[in-house]
Order: structure tokens, then C-alpha cells, then sequence
């Protein structure tokens, strides 16, 4: 076993452990590093909620597709490499693509969507060498909307940036006609004042 080998299942034995050892905690392997996501709070989850209501009220769960909280995407550039968006859009016949554990194959995925607190990451590079068609991300810190689009091997071909008060309508290639008012999901999104 090469040391690449070992170190890449000490990570997985590592995720296993923060998961067993910190309920709610989300770990995940992307571009052969180590992401551990603490414990998320309610607005995190309602600005979850706002995407994925919309998904579901412009027909996506259901039929050919379902819009699912968590699910585990296998990513392509190392073996045990994985994500777990906050929300995904992805084929109806997902369970057929079960690749490993609790992940499924990228081909499935129609669209996946984070909540961040911060920039990009990284994962943003490892969607789009998945080819994941659509990425959202709501920046609760800078206030934006990011919408990627047409994966590339050096990322997202196209990144557009969307402020409050804009209303945005995704790709019609997700499956749906979906239009998302960032100002109602940044807004449900802002932490709790303590």
C-alpha cells in the first residue's frame, strides 16, 4: 500500500471518527483534503429550506427528479473523494447510482446548492470536474448569490454573482423553471444575533 493509499483511508477513518464522535457534524472529502462543517444553524437550514421549497414548488420532486437535503456525491478526482451538499436536484432514478457507502455517482445530479459563511471553497472546482450542470452558493457573509454553470476541467465556465433585490432563474436544464429571490434566501439566512 503506497503512502498516498494510506493517508487517503486515514482521512476516511478520520471522518468516520468526527462523525461518531460530534452528531450533526458533516465530513467530507474533496481534492484528497479533509473538510469538517460544524453543527449548522437554524438559519443556515432555513436558507436551505428556501431553495429547495422553490425547487419542489416548480415541479422537482417528484416525476423526474427529486430535491433531497444531504446526500453524499462521489467526486472523481480521488477514490474516496466526496461531498455532501446542503441540497441537491437529482435524477428520480438516483438510488440506481450508488456508487459507495452513502454516495452516488455525479451523472445523477442535476444541480447541487451550499450554504457558506465564508468564500468559495474548494468544492466549487470539485463539482465542476464532477460535471455538476448548476452550483449554487448562498454567501451569508458577503450577501450574495453565486450561480455556476457549464463545468469545465478548470472549473465553472461561467460565475455569476447576484445581489439582493435580484431575482435569478436558473437553467432550464436542471429540469424546471426555477427563479430564485436572493434577497428572501440571504435574508432567511442571516445568523441569529446572540
Amino acid at each position: 500500500m503506497s503512502s498516498a493509499t494510506s493517508g487517503k483511508a486515514s482521512l476516511a477513518a478520520i471522518a468516520r471518527h468526527v462523525e461518531a464522535r460530534k452528531p450533526g457534524w458533516r465530513t467530507e472529502i474533496v481534492q484528497g483534503g479533509l473538510i469538517v462543517s460544524p453543527l449548522r444553524d437554524g438559519p443556515h437550514l432555513e436558507a436551505v429550506a428556501e431553495v429547495m421549497l422553490v425547487c419542489a414548488t416548480a415541479g422537482l420532486h417528484g416525476g423526474a427528479s427529486r430535491v433531497i437535503q444531504g446526500i453524499g456525491l462521489c467526486l472523481p478526482e480521488e477514490p474516496e473523494d466526496y461531498a455532501v451538499p446542503d441540497l441537491s436536484v437529482v435524477n428520480a432514478d438516483y438510488r440506481e447510482h450508488l456508487v459507495r457507502g452513502n454516495c452516488y455517482a455525479s451523472d445523477c445530479f442535476r444541480l447541487v446548492a451550499d450554504v457558506v459563511s465564508d468564500e468559495l471553497n474548494s468544492k466549487a472546482d470539485a463539482y465542476a470536474l464532477a460535471k455538476i450542470p448548476v452550483y449554487v452558493v448562498v454567501d451569508r457573509e458577503n450577501q450574495a448569490l453565486h450561480v455556476l454553470t457549464d463545468p469545465a476541467e478548470d472549473g465553472y465556465a461561467h460565475h455569476r454573482v447576484h445581489a439582493p433585490g435580484e431575482i435569478v432563474t436558473l437553467p432550464d436544464s436542471i429540469g424546471a423553471n426555477v427563479s430564485l429571490d436572493v434577497q428572501r434566501i440571504l435574508k432567511a439566512g442571516q445568523p441569529s444575533v446572540s
